[in-house]
């Protein structure tokens, strides 16, 4: 990456901006920062956050990863809590934006969202550019659940599309999915009107509808009849949606909450059911109020 000035693996042809440093001294790195983001997959979030506390850095701390640790069902900011105490300035960016499109200097919009509102806003400002809208909120779990879910119900909307089923039936599938994500969300203390933003409609339309997005292409995959390790191997990159979703059904069991749609893609994809089966049985459910 420093000699081709790009990364040619996840963001071909995007050419990195000069100032741009890229270093592979940690140390170094976290010695000469104002404040630290780290755009890993969820699951290189735990060990960079100790590759942090380590450092003794005391910075504050942003994350880009969405999705629930596999094995535990935590959040992010409950990872983060755990690696490095409360008390600690820090947040997540999240949202609709595919990182193509933002290495691109497309128009894209997200939220920042701090448990301290002060520091939401703040950073947001700091942040924020012509291309780059960013709005402040402080409903930390809301987002995160947002963020986290959205990518299940993308993997559903793949099968569907795959399918062959229709714009009526993806429609369905993005209403409904957002009313689990609001289910679940509200059940841990998450606020409804988050669902109804960038975090979480604007996230779950992006993710279910965008050629772009990875969990799409695992559930068109599926709809292909293709089987799990073959899609990942084609896919080359990390498709949270696929550990999420049996963490979400984990998540959401002791606490009551009916997520039938996140129940239909786990079983899809750990417990061997066909694909059509699936989204069949889903339509097929008796009729409930909205």
């Amino acid at each position: 990456m420093r000699a081709q000035r790009a990364n040619e693996r996840y963001l071909p042809g995007c050419e990195l901006p000069a100032e741009l440093v890229i270093e592979s001294d940690f140390s170094r790195v976290v010695g000469q920062a104002d404040m630290l983001l780290i755009a890993t997959p969820l699951a290189g979030l735990r060990p960079t956050l100790g590759e942090i506390r380590r450092a003794g850095s005391a910075l504050p701390v942003l994350w880009a990863c969405k999705g629930l640790e596999a094995g535990s069902a935590k959040l992010p900011h409950q990872i983060v809590e755990e690696e490095l105490g409360a008390g600690r300035h820090c947040g997540a960016l999240t949202g609709p934006s595919f990182a193509e499109e933002v290495a691109r200097g497309l128009p894209t919009a997200v939220t920042l969202v701090a448990r301290d509102a002060g520091f939401a806003r703040e950073t947001a400002a700091a942040l924020h550019h012509l291309r780059l809208r960013i709005y402040a909120n402080d409903d930390v779990v809301g987002a995160e659940i947002g963020g986290a879910v959205k990518n299940v119900m993308a993997i559903a909307a793949g099968i569907s599309d795959g399918m062959g089923f229709g714009l009526n039936a993806r429609a369905a599938l993005i209403t409904r999915g957002l009313a689990e994500i609001a289910r679940l969300g509200s059940a841990l203390g998450g606020r409804r009107e988050t669902f109804m933003g960038l975090a979480g409609m604007g996230d779950l339309i992006l993710t279910c509808t965008g050629d772009l997005s990875r969990n799409r292409r695992v559930g068109l995959a599926l709809a292909r009849g293709l089987g799990l390790p073959e899609i990942l191997r084609e896919l080359g990159h990390i498709a949270e949606g696929v550990s999420t979703a049996r963490e979400v059904v984990r998540l959401a069991r002791p606490l009551g909450v009916d997520l039938p749609i996140t129940q239909a893609v786990a079983a899809v994809l750990f417990d061997g059911q066909p694909a059509r089966a699936a989204v069949e049985q889903l339509l097929a459910r008796d009729p409930k109020l909205e």
